[in-house]
């Protein structure tokens, strides 16, 4: 199960986030096992999970909300014309004591088009 969550905004849409592994490592292709910090804007929950059920992520849930999104994250999702943004989460394979810059926030396309690839 996926940790996610959400943040229900002041207009009524939502952004959520979801932690996925990576579709490369998923489906035994070659490229880096390491999970994605996937972000959603929509009209509500079932409707941003569906976003992503369309595009080929098909066992997505978002269960309860353990780890919604941050105020960046969100400011993020929303600038984006798309609305469907990811990027490895921050801590995700740097040692400890090592400081690396914020990784920036991709498309969605770049995600899934590394899969097929």
């Amino acid at each position: 199960m996926a940790a996610g969550g959400f943040c229900k905004l002041p207009d009524g849409m939502v952004v959520v986030a979801l932690n996925l592994p990576r579709p490369a490592a998923r489906e035994g292709l070659p490229g880096p096992a390491a999970d994605v910090r996937v972000l959603v804007h929509a009209r509500n929950r079932a409707r941003a999970l569906t976003r992503l059920r369309n595009l080929g992520l098909r066992a997505v849930y978002l269960r309860g909300n353990a780890a919604p999104p941050t105020p960046d994250e969100i400011t993020a999702v929303l600038h984006h014309p798309d609305g469907l943004i990811w990027r490895t989460p921050p801590d995700n394979g740097v040692p400890a004591g090592v400081t690396a810059g914020p990784e920036l926030w991709r498309p969605i396309r770049a995600l899934l088009g590394s899969a097929a690839a």
